[in-house]
């Protein structure tokens, strides 16, 4: 049973010192992340791997990075390692304010079978079982279904997802050979955030809806190999995703008579491979490595709808991205207390869009959109570490990195919505990053770290995937202080303590002001678990995370938001129960907060600026049964 409560699949981000996983649609819908002063959107600026493939989502269909781990079974996952900043040679693309690296596990000691019931309709089945095979190695097997109606007032979420993983693994070749086959299907209905006033005016509840058609669906189907050892690694994966997604994030503001909803669609094939080998000296590890990407994107479009009917199409494209990297980092030991990284890493990119459609809605031409498009870049990267004692040593560490743009964005040149010209956006753009930290070790029982860090990111155009134009952003730089504490009480009690601050400005002068809207000046995490020896567990977390500014001026803000989650069990030779007590406390703050104009019927044509939200879904009850066999 899992060692932290768990609302959605996607909050095992949060395993990432300092990480926010929240969200502002329905549960189908990859969260919205914020780490380090970022409000990272879906995954833009943070990479994340699942058994060597990446989840990231290029030239996507909702937004650049999208990042939707619900193909993720997390009773399933054998570890996750994680790296912060962009110091890692064998990281490139979305990894400026760190990366994520999930693992599966090759094996159970037991098979099980459980069944999780919760209020509003929540039911989840999971099966799980490994055995060796004929071919002698270990076969791990496991389905799970999920349905879900959600605490909502007008809406009835209708979740339903499957997951479906099988993963062969076994010694071959001085190494540990794993096969992997993955499948996600999921649908759901959506409870998009909603304007303060319309609360205040009694038009909705909190829980309530304005566009009550909006939702979507998912799939993720995945084979892949991997080969690990000592010296090396080597893995090769195929990848077939679709996204069919409805939002409304305005109402009537662009379009009083039909409204703004709007369906975006991506449906692609994903062919990559990476691997790296290590070269060892006495007191010096060299190594080589490198990861090769190709989308062969079907359709990433975006149409203008109503009631999830079609009217037309703002883009459609089709996307061929190619794109390979080659990197080398030398490790050395220059005595038994300093030691250093330094490596090196390029990057190339290959872009070609071409229309699907002639003219568009708007009844503009879009064939000057087409084109081709390349780019490449050199990164440098390292640190240095110096051990003062057996339990602490302190480093500096200092790098490059970069996201890629959407490949729509490269080529774009006539604005799809009126016809203008528009410049084409930047295809990759750089981040730089340092940071000075410590570390303490008091054996096994305290781990404490500490880091000071900075990271700039270049002025840039980016793509906008709700509008399928482009838009300028300003250069900005984040830098913060991290402290991260984990303590081993005795053999059954664990705390752990995680807190960060983050200033976060644009570089540049505007009279807007400098604040990045979004942006989290302070997250806070502390936990506590329970293992007792007659089969007793127990854990309670409580996430934090402080205001941030909605407008570059600050002028408004977002409130604080607290949750409160705990979860008690015992395990028995062969059954296991477990209650989960999800926002214990009732919290009524917001999950995330925006201001921007919408408009509400009846409302002056121009719109009003409001705050818009989501709730924290309300207190909620699930109890999980488990029989192991």
């Amino acid at each position: 049973m899992s060692v932290r409560p768990l609302l959605r699949t996607g909050e095992l981000m949060e395993l990432v010192p300092g990480m926010v996983a929240t969200q502002h649609s329905g549960s189908g819908k990859a969260n919205q992340y914020f780490l380090r002063g970022f409000n990272l959107d879906h995954g833009t600026d943070f990479a994340t791997f699942v058994d060597g493939m990446p989840v990231n989502m290029r030239t996507h269909g909702h937004g650049q990075g999208y990042t939707d781990i619900n193909f993720i079974i997390p009773e399933l996952v054998a570890n996750m390692a994680y790296k912060k900043g962009p110091y890692y040679a064998e990281t490139g693309d979305f990894s400026g304010a760190g990366s994520a690296f999930f693992t599966t596990k090759a094996s159970l000691k037991q098979g099980f079978g459980q069944i999780t019931l919760g209020e509003d309709q929540y039911q989840r089945l999971l099966l799980a079982n490994s055995q060796t095979n004929i071919l002698g190695g270990e076969l791990l097997y496991a389905i799970e279904q999920q349905s879900y109606a959600g605490p909502w007032s007008d809406i009835d979420e209708d979740v339903d997802k499957i997951n479906i993983l099988l993963k062969h693994s076994q010694q071959r070749w001085g190494g540990k050979l794993s096969i992997i086959a993955m499948a996600y299907d999921n649908s759901w209905n959506s409870a998009d955030q909603i304007p303060q006033r319309a609360v205040d005016a009694g038009l909705i509840d909190e829980l309530g809806s304005i566009d009550t058609s909006l939702g979507g669906d998912s799939s993720r189907y995945s084979v892949s190999a991997s080969w690990d050892s000592q010296q090396g690694s080597l893995s090769v994966y195929a990848i077939d995703y679709d996204l069919d997604l409805f939002s409304n994030f305005t109402y009537f503001l662009d379009d009083p008579v039909n409204g703004d909803q709007f369906e975006q669609v991506d449906n692609r094939q994903i062919y990559g491979a990476s691997g790296h080998w290590h070269l060892d000296s006495q007191s010096m590890r060299t190594t080589f490595g490198f990861d090769t990407r190709f989308d062969d994107i079907n359709e990433v479009g975006l149409y203008k709808s109503n009631n999830q009917r079609r009217r037309g199409a703002v883009r459609s494209d089709q996307v061929n991205e190619l794109s390979w990297a080659l990197y080398a980092k030398n490790e050395r030991d220059w005595s038994n207390n300093f030691r250093t990284s330094v490596g090196l890493r390029y990057d190339y990119y290959d872009f070609d869009v071409d229309s699907l459609i002639e003219r568009n809605i708007n009844d503009i031409d879009l064939a000057a959109n087409n084109g081709q498009q390349n780019a490449d870049l050199l990164s440098i990267k390292g640190s240095a570490t110096y051990k003062l004692s057996d339990s602490t040593e302190i480093y500096v560490a200092a790098g490059q990195g970069f996201h890629s743009n959407d490949a729509r964005g490269t080529t774009t040149i006539v604005d799809p919505n009126d016809g203008s010209q528009i410049d084409p956006v930047d295809p990759l753009v750089k981040s730089h990053g340092a940071e000075l930290g410590g570390r303490f070790n008091a054996g096994s029982n305290l781990n404490t770290s500490i880091a000071l860090w900075t990271l700039s990111l270049d002025s840039e155009l980016l793509f906008v995937g709700d509008a399928g134009n482009t838009e300028s952003s300003r250069p900005s730089r984040r830098k913060g202080i991290e402290l991260t504490s984990y303590y081993r009480i005795n053999d059954t009690w664990t705390l752990d303590l995680e807190y960060t601050v983050t200033d976060s400005t644009f570089t540049d002068h505007s009279e807007d002001g400098d604040k990045v809207p979004g942006a989290i000046n302070q997250v806070a995490q502390l936990g506590i678990s329970a293992n007792f020896d007659n089969g007793w567990f127990a854990s309670a977390r409580l996430r934090h995370f402080g205001e941030r500014p909605l407008l570059e001026n600050n002028q408004v803000k977002s409130d604080p938001s607290s949750i409160f989650n705990a979860q008690i069990g015992k395990n028995w030779t062969r059954f296991g129960l477990k209650l989960e007590l999800l926002n214990l406390f009732n919290s009524n703050d917001h999950d995330i907060d925006y201001f921007y104009s919408s408009r509400l019927p009846g409302e002056p044509v121009d719109g009003v600026e409001d705050r818009h939200y989501h709730p924290i879904e309300p207190r909620t009850i699930r109890l999980t049964a488990q029989y192991r066999f």
